[in-house]
């Protein structure tokens, strides 16, 4: 191989392609895969690492493939929105794999005892929601309404998005020309998608009021397009509200547990329902709740795990960091306390809001004892909570005394946690601390390929307590 040529050994977190030259600096390179031999344009150079871009292949992979998007590629002006459609999508989940498997040898020297099976669907038309922006280009007299080009700060010029649903995805060139129509086109800076499974919903971002005839325009063009309802949103995410009343409620279901999920377009829900319904089912066979057991559901959100929980077990506890999240938690508990498609009456559930951030052992124990925990938490992880449950650990094995009581009942860890993960680091991290620190054993680990095409790893984790 010529000296010039870089032998491609592996991707990183960002999918760019890891080299090393001759004298052992790292080349990042974009575009590149595995076991290629590529050349590249470096455009950035440090004492020791470069980046750059790949500028021609010389060994191709055997997994490298066609991108199915028009506007992925590495050339000026691609769509930034994916980052491994040259991937096979099969090689792209081993890649988030061992992504997992790294970081928690790596960051928690933890190794699981079993790797699940990773957890897979659509590869496209999966996006039920995204934010797209919006840009009118003054020279070019149009609008463009889409994600960001690769690396800038500009709106790629996208006429399709195969990642999005295909009725999705066909509006994209209608948007363009409603936002074109309106006196309003340099002052909606934002849409931001969401669908239901049977509505999709259109927030609009407006920096001045919208007039009379762009309010009229938002509204045949709803009348057009089977299904799509307007929100609007002036200011922050508070102020978003239907720009008519009477609009059909978002909604999906997770049919397994016969539980019908409501949600407004700017809640939190998972991008990818297909995967979330196999997810949900995959954390209630592990999490294996039995009728005469309690469960905390932390980060319950909208309550996507409390409430299927609440299927199976005795008592449930959701808890979230929002007052409006935790009411809206409670309006769905109620709403399926009524569904005649339940299959079975739900256990007593009660949701609490409480900064999960900034939790300690003396909160922990006022939660009370539960058998078992599912654990969900945003990108940042869970680290005060389990340092709480850690800390506890550590009070018991260092002192001779009986373990800190709760009233007359000792309060005790519990037996099985399941951990949803969207953040492999902050996962290991978390990992580290109730392995070594808390008394659990990490049963077992996998990826959910929630982002086909992205280097975005989501993941779960059991932690089972060593007797």
């Amino acid at each position: 191989m010529p000296p010039e040529w870089l032998l491609v050994e592996s991707l990183d977190l960002e999918a760019q392609g890891v080299a090393h030259r001759s004298d052992g600096k790292v080349v990042f390179i974009e575009g590149a895969l595995p076991f290629e031999q590529v050349s590249a344009n470096v455009h950035r150079k440090k004492n020791n690492w470069e980046q750059g871009t790949v500028t021609a292949i010389h060994r191709e992979s055997s997994q490298r493939v066609m991108p199915g998007c028009p506007h992925f590629g590495l050339h000026t002006g691609a769509c930034g929105g994916c980052k491994m459609q040259h991937l096979h999508v099969a090689a792209q989940v081993a890649v988030k794999q061992r992504v997992l498997e790294d970081n928690l040898w790596h960051l928690g020297k933890v190794r699981a005892d079993t790797i699940l099976r990773p957890i897979e669907g659509p590869a496209w038309g999966y996006r039920y929601r995204a934010r797209l922006s919006v840009r009118y280009v003054r020279k070019k007299g149009e609008v463009l309404v889409g994600f960001h080009e690769r690396k800038s700060r500009y709106v790629a010029d996208m006429r399709v998005c195969p990642v999005l649903p295909a009725h999705v995805s066909a509006l994209l060139l209608p948007l363009r020309a409603l936002i074109g129509s309106m006196d309003a086109v340099e002052t909606c800076p934002q849409i931001e998608l969401a669908c239901g499974d049977t509505v999709i919903a259109l927030v609009l971002r407006h920096l001045e009021p919208l007039n009379p005839g762009d309010l009229e325009r938002l509204r045949s063009f709803a009348q057009a397009h089977a299904g799509v309802q307007w929100w609007l949103q002036p200011g922050g995410p508070q102020t978003v509200h239907l720009l008519d009343s009477g609009g059909t409620d978002l909604s999906y279901d997770l049919p397994e547990f016969g539980i019908q999920m409501r949600f407004r377009p700017t809640d939190f829900t998972q991008v990818n329902p297909h995967i979330n319904r196999v997810l949900v089912s995959r954390a209630l066979r592990l999490l294996d709740a039995q009728r005469q057991e309690r469960v905390i559901d932390w980060f319950c959100g909208l309550g996507n795990f409390t409430l299927p929980i609440a299927t199976q077990a005795n008592q449930v506890l959701g808890i979230e960091g929002s007052e409006e999240l935790i009411a809206r938690s409670r309006d769905n508990y109620r709403l399926n306390q009524t569904l005649t498609a339940s299959s079975q009456a739900l256990a007593p559930t009660e949701f609490v809001a409480r900064n999960l951030f900034e939790m300690t052992p003396a909160l922990l124990i006022q939660d009370g004892v539960a058998d078992k925990w599912l654990v969900d938490p945003p990108r940042e992880g869970a680290f005060a909570l389990v340092q709480a449950l850690a800390d506890l650990h550590q009070q018991k094995v260092d002192s001779a005394n009986n373990p800190v009581t709760l009233g007359a009942q000792d309060w005790r860890p519990p037996r099985r946690i399941v951990y949803v993960s969207c953040n492999p680091s902050t996962l290991a991290r978390d990992a580290g601390l109730l392995v070594h620190r808390a008394g659990y054993r990490c049963s077992a680990a996998g990826v959910v390929n929630m982002f086909p095409h992205t280097a975005h790893v989501e993941s779960m984790a059991v932690f089972d307590l060593m007797i």
